[in-house]
């Protein structure tokens, strides 16, 4: 009898919950985050609004326990900002290959750390290849699967990198 009540309430439950999400889809576009656990929102605003919501997007995986993505979200927006960088400098084709497309992160990151017409600071020049590995890790690697920790022992690199790469890219 009770196993009976418990299951017409989870079938329930279910409607109800099946209802709500046909009313209430997700959002079309990107959310916002709650919480800035990775990316200060006062660093990327005012930038270009596909930063702005590649940061949300970092900071919602980071709040709901996605590390993985979170990872893969960071590896995405430091590529986005070094592009940036040479954009604004009007040497993008220094990065892209022979068909126009940019190069891989690792190729980018060379040439970042090569460039001449700025001057890179010592410690964004150390946080960038630690961000490519755990951004690689997670993107690339079958086994590997980010943990908290994980991300939270690269903030102070993640931090160093983004306000380093948007001050280059004179978007602040």
């Amino acid at each position: 009898m009770v196993e009976e009540n418990i299951s017409n309430v989870l079938a329930k439950v279910k409607v109800l919950n099946d209802e709500l999400r046909a009313n209430n889809p997700p959002p079309e576009d990107t959310g916002h985050s709650t919480e800035q656990p990775i990316i200060y929102m006062s660093l990327v605003q005012g930038t270009r609004g596909y930063i702005e919501k590649l940061s949300h997007q970092i900071n919602g995986t980071y709040e709901n326990g996605w590390y993985d993505g979170c990872a893969v979200m960071i590896r995405r927006l430091i590529e986005t900002l070094i592009i940036e960088c040479f954009e604004s400098k009007g040497i993008a084709h220094k990065i892209q290959n022979t068909t126009g497309d940019f190069v891989y992160l690792s190729d980018l990151i060379s040439a970042t750390l090569s460039e001449s017409s700025w001057n890179i600071g010592r410690n964004a020049k150390k946080s960038l290849k630690t961000l490519k590995d755990i951004g690689d890790k997670s993107a690339h690697s079958r086994r590997f699967i980010a943990q908290r920790r994980d991300i939270d022992k690269v903030m102070a690199d993640i931090r160093n990198v983004v306000q380093e790469l948007i001050y280059l890219a004179s978007l602040k």
